[in-house]
């Protein structure tokens, strides 16, 4: 028993080698483009994947066409992102588990490694961070439109292993654009959850670090001085200064964006009001 693999990709060209690279094992490739214009497509043909294009109408709806409208070839689909790697020891632990039809798990989680000046940001990027990857497509939903998270009809698992998380592999210019969008989704959620008020209070003590950082994350949308409580929360609490030098400059890069998210909610207020800008 194999396991499918569905990547979401736009103009990654520079990126979808390596991560394609790392799924030689895999006999069901789906690629799912948003009419990209560069070699994307081409590459991914070349490495016998199938492509299917739609237009990119946000990343919850987007992913959600993948899973359910795409046929696959195996029950289980693995989700890697364009700049991610996966290690032999990943694809071994992936493969056990689509051989064993006794598992009751519906979803795993995996923990990642962000590299950043060809170092492992351990410290500054949060680390464990877990993310769902290997999924049964029938029993996953997804919540919000930026930084998915995912309602799960069932019991879900988590990996020993890792994959390679290659963020800045397109450049800071890339990687500011990219985030430049996506701090206006950010700022749409944030806004959200403060009308509705609410903040799980328990799960910011909780041992499932899951649970722990979206309530964290939610707590943070009422505090004031958001930006520089997120660089001494990385950079200090949780010792980001071990990095070196490029877990600094990640730290101030998190900084900034959550800044660009801090002054777009302020907009946002204030075109709701009739304020100018």
């Amino acid at each position: 028993m194999s396991i499918s693999v569905l990547i979401l990709t736009l103009n990654e060209e520079q990126n979808l080698p390596a991560c394609l690279d790392s799924l030689t094992w895999c006999d069901d490739i789906v690629v799912l483009d948003s009419f990209s214009t560069d070699r994307t497509v081409e590459i991914a043909k070349a490495r016998g994947a199938r492509v299917y294009q739609r237009r990119f109408d946000g990343e919850r709806s987007q992913r959600s066409y993948g899973l359910k409208e795409i046929p696959f070839k195996h029950p289980w689909v693995y989700l890697p992102d364009a700049d991610e790697v996966t290690p032999g020891e990943l694809r071994d632990e992936m493969l056990a588990i689509a051989a064993d039809p006794s598992r009751p798990e519906v979803a795993f989680r995996v923990r990642f490694k962000v590299l950043f000046m060809g170092k492992w940001i351990r410290h500054s990027s949060l680390y464990p961070t877990w993310v769902v990857r290997l999924v049964r497509p029938e029993y996953v939903q997804f919540e919000r439109d930026i930084n998915l998270r995912c309602n799960l009809s069932g019991p879900e698992g988590r990996l020993h292993s890792h994959f390679l998380h290659f963020s800045f592999n397109k450049g800071l210019n890339a990687w500011y654009e990219k985030h430049n969008e996506y701090s206006w989704k950010e700022a749409r959620e944030s806004l959200k959850t403060l009308d509705g008020g609410r903040i799980d209070i328990g799960g910011i003590f909780a041992r499932d670090p899951v649970r722990r950082r979206a309530a964290l994350k939610d707590l943070s949308f009422h505090l004031p001085f958001r930006p520089a409580l997120r660089f001494l929360y990385m950079y200090i609490l949780r010792r980001g200064f071990l990095d070196g030098w490029p877990g600094y400059v990640y730290c101030r890069l998190l900084t900034a964006y959550e800044y660009m998210i801090v002054i777009k909610m302020a907009e946002i207020r204030r075109r709701d009001r009739g304020l100018p800008i």
